[in-house]
């Protein structure tokens, strides 16, 4: 064994007084908790009311798990309708199996909704919220480590992962809820960490170049998507756990080019709009 590589928790749940608690859900409510203040923090910068951000909040987060567990069962569809599949386990959100594309969708349309009713502009929102929500995404990612899940090819590297066989109390085989017996199955690249440091690099980018060049309009927003696209596509080829694929690709992979190329397009109009308005600035009425 290389004492170099990385180990995995040895378990993801932990039972208190009968209650399972997961380690995958606790690292969802701890990205959606700094989410919500880091976003009300720069909200209320921009002359918003923090309220409206709680508000937000009670929409996005129901709606941005719907979305993300949807996204994934139809991607994943394999994994819950088959012969030997069990269709409850679709609604199982605590195994993990969360796509991040569904729960940001409906998650923003909701809010956007929200928005119009209260005859607000959802863009400074939106620029308030990107770097928390990439930030909320790196925090989530530390529930795939737990899950051991989401990882890469087998690899020598010396940050290999290591991946456990773990077993119930009865000695059955349970890779999400058991414990590790200490046997290493395989070691493969931590495509998890991989994620998780370049979503981090992305919040202290979008930060930097919010702060540096007073970005609004939605601009931050979408190069929130373009620098998490960009990533997420050399990630994605790097991972062998079972997904859909499309023309011999992950879905996922072309998922984030065609988002990568879209948030291009979108950032390049939006500086042009930008730009006009300066030439006779308005205004920006939250």
């Amino acid at each position: 064994m290389n004492l170099a590589y990385l180990p995995s928790p040895p378990q993801g749940v932990w039972h208190v007084a009968g209650i399972p608690i997961r380690a995958y859900a606790l690292c969802i409510v701890a990205g959606i908790l700094v989410a919500i203040w880091l976003t009300k923090r720069r909200y209320i910068a921009r002359g918003g009311d923090g309220e409206v951000v709680m508000d937000a909040a009670l929409i996005a987060v129901p709606a941005g798990i719907v979305g993300g567990r949807i996204y994934h069962v139809i991607t994943d569809n394999d994994q819950y309708f088959c012969d030997t599949c069990n269709p409850v386990d679709a609604l199982k959100i605590t195994n993990g199996g969360l796509g991040i594309w569904g729960a940001v969708a409906l998650g923003a349309l909701c809010v956007w909704i929200m928005m119009r009713l209260r005859g607000l502009k959802f863009a400074p929102l939106a620029d308030a919220a990107a770097p928390g929500i990439i930030l909320a995404q790196a925090i989530g990612r530390l529930g795939n480590w737990f899950n051991q899940e989401l990882y890469g090819r087998p690899t020598d590297v010396p940050w290999g992962l290591e991946i456990y066989y773990r077993v119930d109390a009865n000695g059955a085989l349970a890779p999400l809820t058991g414990r590790s017996t200490g046997e290493v199955l395989y070691v493969v690249h931590p495509t998890f960490l991989y994620e998780l440091l370049w979503n981090v690099l992305i919040c202290v980018l979008l930060l930097w170049a919010d702060k540096r060049f007073q970005l609004d309009r939605g601009r931050v927003f979408w190069l929130y998507i373009a620098g998490y696209t960009a990533g997420r596509f050399w990630i994605e080829l790097m991972r062998s756990d079972p997904a859909t694929h499309v023309f011999g690709l992950r879905v996922n992979t072309i998922t984030s080019a065609v988002l990568f190329a879209v948030s291009l397009i979108v950032v390049i109009l939006l500086n042009r709009r930008a730009a006009m308005a300066d030439r006779s600035p308005e205004p920006q009425v939250l």
